[in-house]
């Protein structure tokens, strides 16, 4: 590991805006002993509860927490190095409604009590082309933020990728759920008007590149409602993630 990640790494543990909860820890302890407080013991108020998965450097958290100081929000990732950036800039600017938590989303039910979390964004992440278990938009993952949002809550998508709103699309006409807003070329629709001005750094890449951010947002059935994948064929995408392949198709 280079010096500089090992130094993140330490000053991460002097910055208050971040938890970090190894599986390790929770094997050893149980569940998160925040689980059920954030508001109260974190953040203060009972404001809601907002969520980024797979936040890597924050950039949304933190462009969130600007906008909405009436909600709390909590940027998620397992690389501690990533969440680095976005918690110096919580620290030094002294934001009391934006922290972060380092751990597995698949964990998130340790952390998390039952309708805690209000909302849940998703920013630009893997689509998984092959692994559909591994997609953050997949009644996988679905089935896990349903035990700790509350039953219509909202899950946003952001994504570059063509391949994971057409899945996103298909999984939720399958499952029977409308989608509240929806366009593939999110910038030329109506919904950027719904959406935070906030526009991460890859995504600025991607835009640069010719490829529109395309957005789904959507509620979140109850609890008991069984979630089933859809049996469709999607086009993979046709360029890999940034700076790893060159462009075709557009």
């Amino acid at each position: 590991m280079g010096k500089n990640k090992l130094k993140k790494f330490a000053e991460m543990e002097t910055l208050g805006c971040v938890y970090q909860y190894p599986q390790s820890v929770l094997e050893e302890q149980g569940d998160c002993p925040l689980r059920g407080r954030w508001g109260r013991e974190v953040f203060g108020n009972s404001n809601p509860i907002v969520l980024e998965l797979g936040c890597g450097k924050g950039e949304y958290a933190v462009g969130m927490g600007k906008l909405y100081p009436e909600k709390n929000f909590i940027g998620i990732d397992i690389k501690g190095a990533r969440m680095w950036t976005g918690a110096k800039e919580v620290d030094q600017l002294g934001l009391k409604n934006v922290a972060f938590l380092r751990t597995s989303i698949h964990l998130l039910p340790r952390f998390f009590a039952p309708g805690e979390v209000s909302e849940i964004w998703i920013t630009f992440p893997d689509p998984q082309m092959k692994k559909v278990n591994k997609r953050l938009t997949g009644t996988h993952f679905l089935d896990i933020y349903r035990q700790v949002m509350a039953p219509g809550a909202t899950v946003h998508l952001k994504t570059d990728s063509p391949f994971l709103y057409a899945y996103t699309s298909a999984m939720l006409s399958h499952n029977s759920i409308t989608p509240l807003h929806s366009t593939d070329d999110l910038y030329n629709s109506p919904c950027n008007e719904l959406v935070p001005p906030i526009r991460t750094y890859y995504e600025q890449q991607w835009l640069g590149r010719g490829i529109p951010s395309k957005y789904i947002a959507w509620p979140l059935p109850a609890a008991g409602v069984s979630l089933s994948e859809p049996e469709v064929d999607i086009e993979p995408d046709t360029y890999r993630s940034f700076g790893r392949g060159t462009l075709q198709g557009f």
